[in-house]
C-alpha cells in the first residue's frame, strides 16, 4: 500500500467512499450523503500536521483514506488527534483498515502527535477490536448520544498514547 497526500482532484473518490458507509448506520453519523463541495472546507482544514491522506494500491487504485483533525481546538490539545479511517467498499475486510492504522501509529510522533483518538460507534465491534489490537483502549462512552432512523447509538472514545 502507498500513502500519499490527498489532493483536490482526490475529493470525489474520498468522498464516495464515505458515502458508502452512509446507509451502513456503523461509521459515521451523517445521515445523508454529502456533496464534494459539502466537504471542501473539510478538505482544505488539513495541514502538514494533520493530514488527508488517500492510500493506493500497487495499481494505484485508492482504496481508503486516513483524515487526522484537531482535538477540541484548544493549544494545549495541540499534540491529540483524532483519527479517521474510511476503505473502498472492494477493499473491506482484508486487513488494510488494520494496516493502515499501523501507518498511522508509527507516523504519530512525526506528526507531532502524542495521543490519538478514534470514536466508533459502540456496535462497530470489528473497528474496536481492530483498534484494541493495536493498543487502543476505551477512554469514554458516551451513552446512547446518536439518533438514527428512529434508534440510539452509543459512541466509543478509543486512545492511543504513543510513547
Amino acid at each position: 500500500m502507498q500513502y500519499r497526500n490527498a489532493t483536490i482532484e482526490d475529493l470525489p473518490t474520498i468522498v464516495a467512499i464515505y458515502n458508502s458507509t452512509v446507509q451502513s448506520r456503523m461509521v459515521t453519523a451523517d445521515t445523508e450523503l454529502v456533496s464534494v463541495s459539502d466537504k471542501k472546507n473539510w478538505f482544505n482544514k488539513h495541514h502538514k500536521n494533520r493530514p488527508l491522506w488517500v492510500v493506493e494500491n500497487e495499481n494505484n487504485v485508492m482504496i481508503g483514506w486516513i483524515s487526522f483533525q484537531d482535538f477540541y481546538g484548544r493549544p494545549a490539545y495541540n499534540g491529540t488527534a483524532e483519527i479517521s479511517i474510511y476503505i473502498h467498499e472492494d477493499f473491506r475486510k482484508k486487513g488494510c483498515g488494520k494496516k493502515m492504522l499501523q501507518y498511522v501509529i508509527s507516523k504519530a510522533e512525526s506528526l507531532e502527535i502524542h495521543t490519538l483518538l478514534g470514536f466508533v460507534f459502540e456496535h462497530n465491534t470489528n473497528s474496536i477490536k481492530m483498534c484494541e489490537s493495536l493498543g487502543f483502549e476505551t477512554w469514554g462512552n458516551l451513552k446512547d448520544i446518536a439518533i438514527m432512523d428512529n434508534n440510539q447509538y452509543s459512541l466509543k472514545i478509543l486512545g492511543l498514547k504513543i510513547n
